[in-house]
């Protein structure tokens, strides 16, 4: 069974609907490959991890093709909430008990690295992306508060992060605009940004450095070798490496690596412009906004004043019928006042998920494919440093990308066919939690 949304297998390769793709601010076009071609690596994906690859690895001097089945930053890395987060998913507590200290503060500086690439990136090429500062992370049940606090101070004290505050109860409300919390923290060394416009810009960026790219291509299979080889319906590339940069998309196309990810469809709508009042009452310092929910709620404005508003998952092959409907109710039990606002815009995507949340990254058979996925909804950044650790890795400087693929990543239980009943029981035992 194809892992593929019922929605991502239309005959366009055009991007879907979303405010992202009605703001876009650069019209970039790529033939498909027609015919054979040679290269140093062959990159499969034109996400964040592919762009990022193929940017990287250009600029290192290796000669790259990168295949796209649709359009650079089609999938997630075009719809996403736009959250460029500190460290990773799992917090630095919990990566301490899981890795020891040591690794866990590799851990966090890889992640800052993670920011700092994307930001570097982004001045360097002149990326047009609405790039901003801070990310709160309110408290959705009282019994947290005490937790956010303590977290606070150990990022504080143990890793001298300074960019992090505790907000009170009466804090938070006042940054938010809500009293649906309980306090959080405010991390302002985060950031967000427009993914779609982020996504185009690496992908300019790719192709300046001399990476060659080629759209509506999809891969239809692969063999590893000396060189390897990497078949589409019209073509093939002959490649010393490959790189696998597929996440949410990965399909059948490595059964090895499929069972290591679940593909989830997460939502966003988009309303009206706001007026300059709304604005000020529901998040006078523009930050984005990612609560404590297992199902998280995330928001923040957009360059023209919406309210950007992810809520609501499913774990299904569709999308809800009415993607507005669906995530206009989460946003108004925060937003009560917003109850009159018109939606504009609703649409989706898929990204994937690891049992342990953390990124999956390695080699396959003679460490001639590299592979990295499953960024757990923390893509932008993790992708992006992806990206160059597979760079730094194919030229010898595997210590940083080896440091993830260290991590023990196990299959979801019941393979490619079982693990959706599986996962969709335990995603409905922690909403339900969410809701109690």
């Amino acid at each position: 069974m194809s892992l593929e949304l019922i929605q991502d297998r239309s005959d366009s390769s055009d991007y879907p609907d979303s405010y992202y793709l009605a703001t876009k601010n650069r019209e970039i076009e790529f033939a498909a490959l027609d015919g054979s071609q040679r290269a140093d690596v062959c990159v499969i994906g034109g996400g964040y991890t592919g762009l990022s690859s193929a940017l990287h690895l250009a600029r290192r001097g290796y000669d790259v093709v990168l295949l796209e089945a649709r359009k650079p930053g089609w999938g997630a890395s075009g719809r996403n909430g736009g959250q460029l987060c500190s460290g990773q998913r799992k917090d630095q507590l919990a990566l301490t008990e899981m890795v020891g200290a040591d690794a866990a503060r590799r851990f966090w500086e890889l992640a800052e690295a993670a920011k700092n690439t994307a930001r570097e990136l982004i001045a360097e090429h002149g990326i047009d992306c609405d790039l901003k500062p801070g990310i709160a992370h309110p408290d959705h049940k009282p019994g947290y508060a005490a937790g956010s606090r303590a977290y606070v101070e150990f990022l504080n004290r143990e890793y001298d992060y300074g960019q992090i505050e505790y907000l009170e109860r009466d804090q938070m409300a006042e940054l938010v605009g809500s009293d649906s919390y309980f306090g959080g923290n405010l991390d302002m060394g985060a950031g967000h940004l427009h993914p779609l416009n982020y996504a185009l810009g690496l992908a300019d960026a790719a192709l300046r450095a001399g990476a060659r790219i080629y759209q509506d291509t999809p891969v239809e299979g692969y063999q590893e070798g000396n060189p390897g080889r990497v078949k589409t319906k019209r073509g093939t590339v002959t490649a010393e490496h490959i790189v696998l940069a597929c996440n949410g998309y990965l399909g059948k196309l490595e059964r090895r690596l499929s069972g290591k990810i679940m593909p989830i469809n997460n939502f966003i709508i988009a309303t009206e412009p706001l007026s300059a009042a709304l604005l000020e009452e529901i998040n006078p310092r523009d930050v984005a906004i990612a609560d404590s929910r297992f199902v998280v709620n995330y928001y923040r404005l957009s360059a023209d004043k919406r309210l950007l508003f992810g809520g609501g998952e499913n774990y299904s092959r569709n999308f809800p019928g009415d993607i507005a409907g669906f995530v206009r109710k989460p946003m108004l039990r925060v937003y009560p006042q917003l109850a009159d606002t018109r939606i504009d815009y609703a649409w989706g995507g898929t990204l994937a998920v690891t049992l342990n949340r953390m990124p999956h990254f390695g080699r396959l058979g003679k460490h001639s494919t590299y592979f990295a996925q499953g960024y757990s909804g923390q893509g932008v950044a993790l992708a992006t440093l992806a990206g160059k650790l597979i760079a730094d890795a194919l030229a010898g400087e595997a210590e940083n990308f080896d440091l993830f693929g260290r991590i023990p990543t196990r299959s979801f239980p019941g393979g490619d066919l079982l693990r959706w009943p599986g996962m969709v029981l335990g995603m409905t035992y922690y909403a339900l939690r969410d809701r109690l």
